[in-house]
């Protein structure tokens, strides 16, 4: 994993001063060549050891091979995509399609990363669960509410029985209903809405398991879920970020799909996709 990746993931790991040297380093990569380990902690007003403690913590031997590190990353991505010369001149049109694709696949890498195997078996365990005689609900708000949906129809097609609302109100009203072992999917890019977090609350109390999924930040929601999916997206471009983003997300939920039909539900996929082909056709 690179050392940029590296730091992020990990970031929500660490302590306060930890964080402060993570965010100068991901803002401020192409000026860390510049710096000693001392101006960098004189920069932000810690002491020299810690900077060199918090390399060490990521597996570096120290400040020297971070910068190293660092700098390699800053070559891969500004040499990567670069054609050879003799190579005709690239449409704009491909290179900014080229680029977008790049940038979509390190927001999956580093979604990938902080979301190991073992928490998407989890996800896809209490489902699995969840669907023997339980239920999954669903909730997202705005465009969370797409991801939502689009799980809510693919666990269907599982044979698992799901609840799918968009009205934080009727969720509300509907998590009245949840039994111990259900589970209940949050989606929220932000995890700060208040009455999501009612909703989680209200279902923890009757029994049920919370997933979160949300960006890898701290958040409200993410305290209250027994399980988090986070996704790590990032772009300096507003109209860019959000496509990151959903992206990342949709992939993240592809992972947990994926698990459940090697669980031992793609038969019933195959049965109920056979039975909606009529409705389909022409």
């Amino acid at each position: 994993m690179s050392a940029l990746l590296t730091i992020r993931s990990r970031r929500d790991q660490m302590s306060a001063i930890e964080r402060r040297i993570a965010d100068f380093v991901l803002d401020n990569a192409n000026l860390l060549r510049d710096y000693s380990s001392q101006q960098l902690a004189n920069a932000l007003g810690v002491s020299q050891s810690s900077v060199v403690k918090f390399c060490q913590k990521l597996g570096f031997k120290g400040y020297p091979d971070l910068k190293y590190s660092v700098g390699e990353d800053i070559a891969r991505a500004d040499n990567g995509d670069e054609e050879p010369a003799t190579s005709a001149p690239e449409h704009p049109a491909d290179a900014m399609a080229a680029e977008l694709w790049r940038r979509k696949s390190a927001a999956e890498e580093e979604t990938r990363s902080i979301n190991p195997p073992g928490t998407i078996a989890a996800v896809a365990a209490a489902i699995t669960r969840a669907g023997e005689g339980g239920k999954v609900f669903l909730i997202g708000l705005g465009d969370d509410d797409i991801r939502a949906r689009a799980l809510a129809l693919r666990l269907s097609l599982l044979g698992i029985l799901t609840v799918h609302n968009f009205d934080p109100a009727h969720m509300a009203a509907s998590v009245s209903a949840a039994c111990e072992g259900d589970v209940l999917m949050v989606f929220s890019e932000h995890g700060k809405p208040p009455p999501l977090c009612y909703i989680a609350r209200s279902f923890q109390e009757r029994g049920g398991s919370v997933v979160s999924v949300t960006r890898h930040t701290s958040n409200p929601l993410r305290a209250y879920a027994d399980i988090a999916l986070l996704v790590s997206a990032h772009d300096d471009q507003v109209h860019i970020q959000p496509l990151l983003y959903q992206a990342a997300a949709q992939h993240l939920m592809d992972r947990v799909f994926v698990r459940l039909c090697e669980g031992g539900r793609d038969r019933q996929l195959r049965e109920n996709l056979e039975r909606l082909q009529p409705m389909l056709e022409p």
